[in-house]
């Protein structure tokens, strides 16, 4: 069934096409929710509740723009409510205490798969891995960031910073064990 005749049957509080469109769309807003919430559990809770907004809300989506694209921002916007609830984000960071980035290795990176870069990015604390996903990887800009996070921009700005340097220090660790992996193999 095409997505246009998917999201009428939701619209009108169908339940096989609710969970059809859940079925469609649940792995891949699980991924979201695992990239913002590093407990399984929580992600699956937030994934629920994400969706129950999406149906609440489905008779508000006005057809501009891409229905996934809608829904995507819906559940981007329950993990951000989930660790505002939660507190399980660091609210100031002074700048002034921000590493600088060293280059890293690219042998190194072009060897490192798309999981391992995932779990890294999972592993990085609450509020750095949180300001991560909103810029580098849904796209927000640091004002948007702050603005939905309740902290400034500088903040947003120092996190993201923070999450990078880590991020290398992460990889830099991968790289001097593949280096002598290269050595000895």
């Amino acid at each position: 069934m095409d997505l246009e005749n998917l999201v009428k049957r939701c619209k009108k509080g169908n339940s096989a096409a609710q969970k059809e469109l859940f079925d469609r769309y649940g792995g891949l807003f699980m991924s979201i929710c695992c990239r913002y919430v590093k407990d399984t559990d929580e992600a699956k809770d937030v994934l629920q509740e994400g969706f129950v907004k999406i149906f609440q809300k489905m008779s508000s989506y006005k057809s501009t723009g891409s229905f996934e694209g809608w829904m995507k921002r819906t559940v981007v916007n329950t993990c951000l409510d989930h660790l505002r609830k939660t507190k399980k984000f660091e609210a100031n960071v002074d700048l002034d205490n921000v590493s600088y980035l060293e280059p890293i290795n690219e042998k190194v990176t072009s060897h490192l798969a798309h999981q391992d870069l995932l779990n890294l990015i999972h592993d990085l604390p609450d509020g750095y891995r949180t300001v991560f996903n909103m810029y580098a990887i849904e796209g927000y800009a640091h004002k948007e960031i702050a603005e939905e996070m309740g902290i400034s921009e500088n903040t947003s700005k120092s996190q993201y910073r923070k999450a990078k340097l880590q991020l290398q220090e992460a990889i830099k660790k991968l790289e001097y064990s593949y280096l002598d992996r290269e050595k000895t193999g």
